[in-house]
């Protein structure tokens, strides 16, 4: 899906790491929420509370799930999944655009 409708987004950007990784928070009708986001090249580890699926909709990246040593690398069109209440490390390595859906 490349077009949202009936949504309502918040105008304030969410900033990490100096600026070099933003978001705008979209929230759904149905109560559901994603973020849309850029990530530029660096290292970044991220906490999450829910659930998530991160589509990486351009660019290319590595991740690494919490409690585990292996890298796994993602572009443009790929995504991957992250349980709830862990971390997970990213490595950057072309500015990313992605969606990022919390799974209630």
């Amino acid at each position: 899906m490349s077009e949202f409708n009936n949504v309502t987004i918040t105008r304030e950007a969410n900033v990490y790491f100096d600026g070099n990784v933003t978001s705008r928070a979209v929230k759904f009708a149905d109560g559901s929420s994603k973020t849309l986001g850029i990530m530029m090249p660096g290292e970044y580890t991220f906490g999450t509370a829910k659930p998530e699926l991160m589509e990486i909709l351009a660019g290319e990246l590595s991740y690494r799930l919490e409690g585990t040593d292996e890298w796994l690398t993602v572009k443009g069109g790929e995504s991957f999944n992250v349980p709830g209440d862990s971390s997970f490390d990213l490595k950057v390595s072309q500015l990313a655009d992605y969606c990022c859906s919390y799974i209630d």
